[in-house]
């Protein structure tokens, strides 16, 4: 008898697919990680959107079944499967579990890119990416499904890390370290049903990753999620109207790259205004940090003055507030917003320098 896929053997659509995918698992492994990604960007909705919570939810539930599954399955003898559906799931599951893991950390990659800025943001981003080529690459690979179990503790502690505050409606240390301990809880109940040899292989990939989180929160390096600054410039003046805000500046129209005047020319009499729009999800009350900061060739940036703005969520524009400096002196100067346990949200440089008074005349616009 010829073996199935020979030459001259006529085979099904689903069992060339079979033949395919068993000479090509590890392709296939990478195309099904980049699909969840991509997969992910197109349909990922609003960090406090119902359905993105509960989708993120089904795809963890799925991917640490089959992690438990594959765990109990270690060292026991080969069985053939039983059913055509057993089978399928044998010859699949690594593709759909990389698939899963691509969609899931690529979603938190996004939101933690997005809750603050670049520069603070990249650190734990770069930790992200890192860890999604480690686990295509065969070094990895070797440590098997306890590798696999620190990737779903990181995945089950960033999803926590955000529907937390979501939920309570503030962030801080309190919340964030409640985060982390409703995170721990459904891999540590997976444990308890392993004897104790393997509950190590869950528990220790697990504690890692809990340290790795709150070395990161130690430094300040993990983004205050849910919160985000979508926008943020420097004006003259900003005004409330029924329409919106008024914002007004003197920056020339070819500044393009700019919001309002970050070449702040201060005539006698002016004062600086920091305009922002803060995203913080539905029935969210708390607190935030204006710190503006002037640059000295000496000692670096300087700390000039905090100023605290109360924050209500909902909008789908975002929150929007402002703060404003009569007193300054020229020279580089930052602008930093932070939550209350000294998280980043945004950032904004801008020079200052004082002119002589003169005509001038401002553009506005309503935001």
């Amino acid at each position: 008898m010829s073996e199935a896929g020979a030459p001259g053997v006529s085979t099904g659509t689903l069992e060339r697919l079979r033949l395919y995918a068993a000479r090509n698992e590890r392709r296939l492994a990478v195309y099904f990680f980049v699909g969840g990604f991509l997969f992910d960007i197109l349909t990922l909705g609003r960090i406090d959107s119902w359905l993105t919570i509960v989708q993120q939810a089904t795809y963890l539930a799925i991917v640490t079944l089959i992690l438990a599954q594959m765990l109990a399955a270690e060292k026991a003898p080969a069985a053939p499967p039983r059913s055509k559906l057993e089978r399928w799931y044998l010859e699949y599951r690594n593709p759909a579990l990389h698939f899963l893991l691509g969609a899931l950390l690529s979603a938190y990659t996004v939101f933690f890119f997005k809750s603050s800025s670049l520069l603070v943001s990249f650190g734990f981003m770069a930790v992200l990416v890192g860890l999604l080529l480690a686990n295509e690459s065969a070094r990895f690979k070797a440590l098997g499904v306890p590798f696999k179990f620190a990737l779903a503790g990181l995945c089950w502690l960033a999803f926590f890390s955000y529907v937390v505050p979501v939920l309570i409606g503030r962030t801080g240390l309190v919340v964030f370290l409640l985060s982390m301990a409703v995170g721990c809880v459904p891999l540590f109940l997976v444990a308890l049903w392993f004897p104790r040899e393997k509950r190590r292989r869950i528990l220790i990939p697990l504690g890692c990753v809990v340290i790795g989180f709150l070395s990161f929160y130690l430094f300040r390096l993990i983004p205050p999620v849910p919160l985000s600054i979508p926008f943020m410039g420097v004006y003259h003046g900003v005004e409330r109207t029924d329409l919106g805000y008024k914002l007004t500046h003197e920056r020339p129209g070819w500044r393009v790259w700019e919001n309002g005047d970050q070449q702040f020319r201060a005539q006698p009499g002016d004062k600086v205004h920091v305009y922002f729009r803060i995203f913080s999800p539905a029935r969210f009350a708390d607190q935030v940090l204006m710190k503006w900061y002037l640059h000295k060739s000496e000692v670096g940036w300087v700390l000039q003055d905090t100023i605290p703005i109360r924050i209500l969520g909902g909008r789908e524009e975002g929150f929007r507030g402002y703060g404003v400096k009569s007193r300054y002196e020229p020279g580089e100067w930052k602008v930093q917003v932070e939550t209350t346990d000294g998280r980043e949200i945004g950032r904004i440089y801008f020079r200052l320098e004082n002119a002589a008074e003169s005509p001038r005349s401002f553009a506005a616009e309503l935001d």
